[in-house]
């Protein structure tokens, strides 16, 4: 590869690391507001612990822009990926369609991999550092051992060039997968009972169903939805600690 091609790549691939990292520290920071705001001393004697998140999400931040940053400047430069912008390009219906689909296929690999994680060999050696956040705060949702993080960094970037997508319903998986990645994590539940306790609520995945996993491990493994949770017998219902 020639320096004239090498360093856009490059640079493509710094700009995206510091996209998401000034994303990551926005986004937690905001939810971490709100919970001293709704929650006044949740995170009380955590400082420590907090700090060893943002490092470790600061450097997940770098692992998930590479990959990003690459698919960006394939996309704007080759026309490698499947994102387009032109609205007429597939059928309106197909756009919530491609969201649905993206997340899907998100939280299929997320679940297969996150078990995989929870094997001893991988727990030890990787998933034990997003374990030792306890409790999980807004802080946790990326802070991964660098294994871990390129097992996530990669699904995305693998999406565009499988599944078409609008750039704006590109954008809005991102914003869901941020902010879901965080509320999750949070050690509070912001979404209303009656939604959680719902039917609809019942397929979908918030604090209340993620913090079991934190407490038990074994079981509660999805992001987005409780499909493979409940398909496979890892589904084990909601936390006792925020009814």
């Amino acid at each position: 590869m020639s320096l004239a091609l090498a360093l856009p790549i490059l640079i493509s691939a710094l700009a995206m690391t510091a996209i998401v990292g000034v994303r990551y520290l926005i986004t937690s920071g905001i939810f971490a507001w709100i919970t001293r705001k709704v929650r006044p001393g949740l995170y009380d004697g955590l400082s420590t612990q907090i700090r060893k998140e943002i490092r470790w999400s600061l450097w997940s931040a770098a692992i998930y822009g590479v990959p990003a940053g690459v698919v960006a400047w394939g996309w704007q430069n080759r026309g490698w990926t499947g994102i387009y912008t032109d609205w007429s390009a597939y059928p309106l219906w197909w756009m919530p369609l491609s969201v649905l689909a993206y997340l899907f296929a998100h939280d299929t690999w997320f679940y297969w991999t996150h078990r995989w994680m929870h094997r001893p060999r991988w727990f030890k050696l990787a998933h034990s550092v997003h374990h030792a956040s306890k409790p999980p705060t807004a802080w946790t949702a990326m802070s991964f051992h660098p294994i871990e993080a390129i097992t996530g960094a990669v699904v995305i970037p693998a999406l565009v060039f499988l599944i078409p997508i609008h750039i704006s319903m590109l954008g809005l998986v991102l914003t869901i997968m941020t902010v879901m990645g965080i509320t999750n994590h949070m050690g509070w539940e912001m979404f209303p009972k009656w939604l959680v306790h719902s039917r609809f609520g019942n397929w979908l995945i918030t604090a209340s169903h993620h913090e079991k996993h934190h407490e038990q491990y074994g079981c509660n493994y999805g992001l987005y939805f409780r499909f493979w949770d409940k398909l496979c017998g890892t589904d084990r219902g909601l936390t006792e600690k925020f009814a």
